[in-house]
């Protein structure tokens, strides 16, 4: 018979886990079904792939990434490990717990160059849209390779949305902005904490890109940073420099004034407003239609399309969880679209989804959301034979976080964490992070007795 065909719409941490889901069955011995990944940017790694363009990219595409110089974890690492690739593995010696992006980059790079996934992936490009023919049951997705400029069409049995839901901006309006005379960006637009040394920046929103961005530009030399906040201050003790405002109300020029009277002079604005789900390739009725939550509705398991389930979406959450999560639902996945793992009935399906969405409502803190989304871990996992690991004492190590954010923003990222998977304890970081202004894989890894072997730069 004619192998099953499986499509992936991005090769990001959620799509490079399917692959690597099936991978891991071949393994085994078992063979798999045709696997075809397609991603617009040139290389893996989604959100990852750094890239210093802002607006569009190389071939006039939208830029997907909204990473930026000197981002450093801001969860421990142990808490995103890969059950079957470890940091150990990878890095043969303990790391600290919070490394920076390129360190993190090159640890997602490692278990896939290890396999033979780029086999699966066409780079450049993008997926244009995609119809499902209820009699034949097979997806036709039309597709744009970028390099050449040609346009054609591909059919599968199933297929995976992995492109992910923080690349498309949510772009608040306030009065007066358009005659701002500074720089106002979004998020998704900044690309360093460079531009903003010695300036006075405002940041509308409360999310952990405002906490992150803020704190980024307070390291490395804004004047003042002040975070406006719709309905609940992020409250953590801000040291001097970084404080919280409510809601911005409308701007003069460079003034901006706020709910509780006040008014300020900025030279900056960027909105941390969060992101939209949108998959302009998707028609009405297979389009995910959510917001940013913990368990978005329509989706039996957080992954299967209820309607219909040949459809499968991973990473669609908001997370707490990433790296493993994705693992855990992309295990699942691949065992329904080989037939292991049997769906129940749509109707019973839909109970489910209830059952968790009623849970997700009752959610009031920071530990219980931690709770919620490690009871879904342990769901998922309890589908699938992806290696287990104690996502009890995970959950642990996220509550611990929440509590070090408290207690110290500038600080929380020089604590140590263990890893589940091997037992390692991390390493401290040679230099404490608030001193630390160079985010190079280079830098992060060197020995302190090796200093002579530095360049001067550093």
């Amino acid at each position: 018979m004619k192998k099953k065909r499986i499509g992936i719409i991005g090769a990001g941490p959620s799509g490079l886990a399917q692959i690597r889901a099936f991978e891991a069955l071949k393994n085994q011995g078992e063979e798999i079904p045709e696997i075809v990944c397609f991603e617009k940017q040139s290389n893996w790694g989604g959100m990852w792939n750094y890239s210093w363009r802002t607006g569009v990219g190389k071939y006039g595409e939208p830029i997907h990434g909204s990473m930026y110089k000197y981002l450093w974890s801001n969860g421990p690492k142990e808490c995103l490990e890969f059950s079957d690739y470890s940091f150990d593995d990878h890095f043969k010696k303990p790391i600290s717990s919070y490394p920076p992006r390129p360190v993190l980059f090159d640890y997602i790079q490692g278990r896939i160059k290890k396999s033979e996934a780029r086999d699966f992936i066409r780079f450049d490009t993008t997926a244009r849209w995609v119809s499902f023919d209820e009699k034949t049951k097979k997806f036709t997705v039309i597709l744009d390779d970028l390099k050449i400029d040609k346009t054609y069409s591909e059919e599968f049995d199933y297929l995976v949305v992995a492109s992910g839901h923080f690349s498309t901006p949510n772009m608040p309006y306030f009065k007066g902005i358009e005659n701002f005379p500074g720089t106002a960006i979004h998020a998704h637009d900044f690309r360093g904490a460079d531009q903003f040394k010695g300036q006075n920046i405002l940041l509308i929103g409360s999310s952990y890109s405002a906490e992150d961005i803020g704190v980024q530009c307070h390291k490395h030399g804004a004047n003042s940073v002040t975070l406006s906040y719709r309905s609940n201050p992020i409250g953590v003790a801000w040291p001097e420099g970084i404080k919280e405002l409510p809601l911005v109300t409308h701007f003069e020029e460079d003034t901006a004034y706020f709910k509780d009277g006040t008014s300020e002079k900025f030279d900056a604005v960027i909105m941390c407003t969060g992101y939209q789900h949108k998959f302009p390739f998707l028609p009405d009725e297979l389009r995910l239609k959510t917001k940013n939550n913990l368990y978005p509705d329509h989706l039996y398991k957080g992954v299967f399309f209820n309607n219909l389930p040949q459809l499968i979406y991973l990473g669609m959450q908001d997370q707490y969880y990433t790296f493993n999560m994705f693992d855990a639902q992309a295990w699942v996945a691949r065992d329904y679209m080989i037939g292991r793992f049997k769906l129940p009935s749509e109707a019973k399906r839909r109970i489910d989804i209830d059952k968790w969405l009623k849970k997700n409502d009752k959610l009031e803190t920071g530990f219980d959301d931690v709770d919620f989304q490690s009871d879904y871990i342990k769901d998922l996992l309890s589908l699938s034979d992806y290696p287990a690991f104690d996502v009890d004492k995970v959950g642990e190590m996220f509550k611990q976080w929440l509590r070090d954010k408290e207690e110290g923003i500038l600080t929380y990222r020089d604590k140590t964490f263990q890893s589940v998977v091997t037992g390692t304890m991390a390493a401290e970081h040679h230099t404490e992070w608030m001193d630390e202004l160079d985010d190079s894989k280079e830098r992060y890894l060197y020995e302190p007795e090796e200093e002579e072997l530095i360049p001067d730069k550093l």
